[in-house]
């Protein structure tokens, strides 16, 4: 099963980070919410960190947080054996794209639900 962190995860089922758990989960992915705060979202447990995710590596992480602490957490995701890092729209800032690539990431800015077929308005805020 292909595996997946999505940092800025929420249980606000209008943003883009709970949309994203609900549609990797719809493509058959193992999920990771990632988000300081949240205990679960969507009934997966969450991690406050990517480092306390007990996966050796993952397949895909999406990045759902503002540049300035998006920036701050790609250390850790360069910490973890990660095939791509999808940098979401708002997520993309020059100065991320640019750290991740200093860092060795595979990053990608782009809506990380697009690229597996489906699009966020599938996934209704109710």
């Amino acid at each position: 099963m292909p595996t997946i962190a999505v940092i800025g995860a929420s249980a606000d089922r209008s943003k883009f980070g709970n949309k994203c758990v609900r549609a990797y989960a719809s493509r058959g992915y193992e999920v990771f919410p990632v988000h300081p705060k949240e205990a679960s979202v969507e009934g997966l447990p969450a991690f406050k960190s990517i480092l306390d995710i007990p996966a050796a590596a993952l397949d895909r992480v999406s990045l759902y947080l503002p540049p300035a602490i998006g920036v701050k957490v790609l250390d850790d995701i360069a910490k973890k054996r990660v095939g791509e890092l999808w940098l979401n729209p708002g997520a993309d800032a020059p100065e991320v794209v640019a750290r991740a690539r200093e860092l060795g990431l595979n990053a990608i800015a782009a809506c990380a639900i697009v690229a597996i077929g489906l699009s966020p308005s599938e996934f209704p805020d109710k």
